[in-house]
């Protein structure tokens, strides 16, 4: 024990040490973050806001601007933010998203998102003009890892090194980018809702549905941001690298997962989990939820699906569902539902637009929290230790509830199948049986038992990627090498001609063997 924590210490303090020494020169950063998440903005901001803290000079092309002005803070802001789920989601409702296949999930979803909202920034008057005319002398471009990829040419035009954030977790295509590979078998993909404990038919999906996307990836969509980056970086003199070469030379992506709430898998250095970096020591509620909460008896049933479900968006006989139940428990529920004119609403219930989820989370009498498992939510939810149970729609909310599932912390609803019995059963399961509680007190020990904190881990790989521009020594030889060589497919085929060419020797010898014996046979007769 006493050596762990004197290894912590030293961790501390190098950390604090390098963040002192690079902190007293402060580096020009620019942040490039055109997707309007508003989810993915608060991870990206609590690093900016840290950066400022630390005397840094922060530029930035964002959504969301700052409430208050920073002599150290540029903004350009994208006005007005793009309506991506009106213009670019190919789906009726998003609970339509439940049952999407992965083909449908990258071609009517991710993708146009991602390409429109990229081009949309383009298309904004002070974007272009501050791209095509300022000359600002830049020491490292800091850019968001969600399908912004165009954006990379930013490196070229300021010669400067690349950090991204991976606001979404772990992307399988990240590996091959960083000099790793992939290993199929026991990391499943982001979208599929497997556990790293997968059965033969599991893991020969989980190869399809990763191979597919590489190559989806490969020939759709990136050169679509190719000609993207080709087109509005045109003014630059060329001839312009390939974006696609650009994101193989990031130095460091910082990742948003963290153990145990995430697949354990072989990383190199550059691939740094900094999970939960967003969460800050709970604050005082305002004062009618204060007191909502701290006057509950029986505990209190917090239910959000987050910044992009709405719950008023719900299909009318599951909101009916959802009310019934709720009526009859005897906790009070806190519940982040967009119109307050809400009808029929039980006395037990509190309806907010808007809520502090990490706040609330925070309060000693919230004892479920119902959520769409999102990444940020789960997070929080771990970190406050409230057991959950999870009504995952899309993307990684299936896999973050089935790791929820697994650690015994959460009970899934598959969302079609929801009833007054599966509901309230769910939630009862939660409240009553003690194990899950024990199991997010674990859990929540484990995902905060770190060498130092997630944000002082991220600031310290941002400034020693600027210090040592672009730290060449994190990068993996094995991105120099062609593909073929990189998976050893080159060797394994000299080994397979070379075993070819022995065996068909041995045939040759095994034939001349034989027919000597039959021509020494004839001969005797």
């Amino acid at each position: 024990m006493t050596q762990r924590l004197s290894m912590r210490c030293v961790l501390l303090i190098a950390v604090i040490a390098a963040t002192l020494q690079s902190g007293t020169n402060g580096a020009r950063i620019l942040s490039v973050n055109v997707f309007p998440g508003r989810s993915h903005w608060q991870m990206i901001s609590a690093i900016l806001e840290e950066l400022l803290a630390r005397g840094h000079e922060v530029t930035v092309i964002t959504n969301y601007a700052r409430k208050t002005p920073h002599p150290n803070y540029t903004e350009i802001v994208i006005s007005p933010i793009y309506d991506f789920w009106g213009k670019s989601v190919k789906v009726d409702s998003l609970y339509d998203l439940t049952e999407i296949s992965i083909h449908s999930m990258l071609m009517n979803f991710l993708y146009p998102l991602g390409l429109e909202t990229a081009e949309y920034a383009f298309t904004r008057d002070n974007v272009m003009h501050f791209l095509r005319h300022d000359n600002t002398k830049f020491d490292l471009l800091l850019a968001e890892q969600f399908y912004q990829e165009s954006y990379l040419m930013l490196a070229h035009k300021y010669k400067v090194p690349i950090v991204s954030i991976g606001t979404f977790g772990f992307g399988h295509y990240m590996g091959p980018l960083m000099g790793q590979m992939n290993v199929w078998s026991h990391v499943p993909h982001e979208f599929l809702p497997f556990t790293d404990r997968m059965s033969f038919t599991q893991r020969a999906y989980n190869s399809l549905v990763s191979f597919y996307e590489s190559i989806l990836r490969h020939w759709y969509y990136m050169p679509r941001q190719e000609a993207m980056a080709a087109k509005y970086f045109s003014f630059l003199p060329g001839p312009l690298p390939l974006v696609a070469d650009l994101e193989r030379q990031v130095s460091v992506i910082l990742l948003n997962s963290y153990t145990p709430l995430t697949t354990t898998r072989a990383r190199v250095p550059g691939l740094v989990p900094v999970g939960g970096l967003h969460i800050k020591e709970p604050k005082r509620l305002p004062a009618d939820l204060q007191t909502f909460i701290d006057e509950a008896e029986h505990g209190v049933i917090y239910f959000s699906l987050g910044t992009n479900l709405r719950s008023a968006d719900l299909p009318p006989e599951k909101l009916a569902i959802i009310l019934r139940v709720f009526g009859s428990m005897k906790q009070r529920v806190v519940w982040k539902f967009e119109d307050e004119r809400i009808e029929n609403l039980p006395a037990n219930v509190l309806v907010r637009s808007w809520l502090p989820q990490s706040d609330i989370l925070g309060h000693r009498n919230v004892k479920v929290f119902i959520t769409h498992g999102g990444l940020l939510g789960t997070q929080e939810g771990v970190h406050r230790a409230v057991p959950m149970v999870g009504i995952p729609i899309y993307c990684d909310q299936h896999l973050n509830m089935n790791k929820a599932t697994l650690g015994g912390y959460a009970v899934k609803l598959y969302f079609p199948n929801i009833t007054e019995t599966s509901l309230r059963g769910a939630l009862e399961e939660v409240l009553y049986n003690p194990s899950y509680k024990e199991n997010v007190q674990r859990v929540s020990q484990i995902f905060r038992d770190r060498p130092v904190p997630a944000l002082q881990e991220a600031i310290y790989w941002i400034e020693y990627v600027e210090r040592y521009k672009g730290a060449p020594q994190l990068r993996s030889a094995g991105l120099d090498l062609p593909w073929v060589s990189f998976a050893l497919l080159d060797v394994v085929g000299v080994i397979v001609i070379g075993l070819a060419l022995i065996l068909l020797a041995l045939r040759k010898l095994l034939l001349a063997f034989v027919g000597d014996k039959k021509r020494v046979k004839r001969k005797g007769e």
